[in-house]
């Protein structure tokens, strides 16, 4: 097996290089000067890239795109657009090349346990988790078998998944719809899955965005509470593991540390 090559999906094929970092750089609410600052180039320079009147090199378009954090596969587009070669490649799951990714990825799952942990893919799949996952999931009342398939957007959204088991259901479901929808942007496949889901209203104008999300959930066992927050790879040079982020349910208070490690110490003994 080797690697995936990258194929542009991009409508726009003919916009060019200069054209894109323009949007891209007003999407990011950076002057001409502030963008050239954070990558090392002439504001001069900069200008004639956008406007075509000049060709940025490999090496100063790549410091540009990564001043702007732009994703790998519309890194690609734009090296195409500039009229070079892909730089970056996307990987099957099962390349050799993967393998240290999904051992490293292991062994981050097992050390969050008690607390719940599961790896997500850009389209949202559930594509690991630990065992505190798989608890949690049974003390609301879902099968655990169902996590291998899982998507965890639909399983938020759609009625009779894990969001009916939300006590702050509105907030939770807002803050998730509203993520989807900027990472839809460079995602045909997750674009396609919201077409299909229930749209979820956004939090009122006056809400301030929370340092930390708050996760609250029903169970047989009383409510649980979780701090939501995930983990990315850094400096990744491959399209299919910058898409992986670890999301991780901290829980909040004692109660939730003392359920969610009891179960876990008692499945552990089950095994054994």
């Amino acid at each position: 097996m080797s690697h995936k090559p990258f194929h542009s999906t991009s409508p726009a094929a003919s916009v060019s290089a200069g054209e894109h970092l323009r949007r891209l750089r007003r999407q990011a609410g950076l002057s001409q000067l502030e963008l050239a600052l954070l990558a090392g180039v002439s504001q001069r320079h900069l200008s004639c890239v956008e406007t075509a009147r000049a060709k940025a090199s490999p090496s100063t378009l790549h410091a540009l795109l990564s001043a702007l954090d732009v994703p790998l596969e519309q890194c690609n587009d734009i090296f195409l657009a500039a009229g070079f070669a892909p730089r970056y490649v996307a990987s099957a799951p099962d390349h050799p090349a993967m393998n240290m990714v999904h051992e490293a990825v292991g062994h981050l799952l097992q050390a969050n346990n008690p607390a719940p942990a599961l790896v997500i893919a850009g389209n949202w799949n559930v594509i690991a988790a630990n065992a505190s996952t798989g608890l949690l999931l049974d003390m609301v009342g879902i099968d655990a078998d169902r996590l291998a398939g899982l998507n965890l957007l639909d399983t938020l959204l759609r009625p009779g998944g894990l969001g009916d088991h939300l006590v702050n259901a509105d907030e939770i479901r807002a803050i998730a719809w509203q993520r989807a929808a900027r990472e839809a942007v460079r995602s045909p496949e997750l674009a396609r899955l919201m077409r299909d889901l229930p749209v979820t209203p956004a939090l009122p104008l006056n809400q301030a965005p929370a340092p930390v999300v708050l996760t609250r959930l029903r169970s047989r066992l009383g409510e649980l509470k979780f701090l939501s927050t995930f983990t990315t790879f850094g400096m990744p040079l491959d399209i299919t593991v910058e898409s992986l982020r670890i999301e991780h349910l901290i829980p909040a208070d004692r109660a939730t540390w003392h359920i969610m490690t009891t179960a876990y110490n008692a499945w552990s003994v089950g095994r054994n």
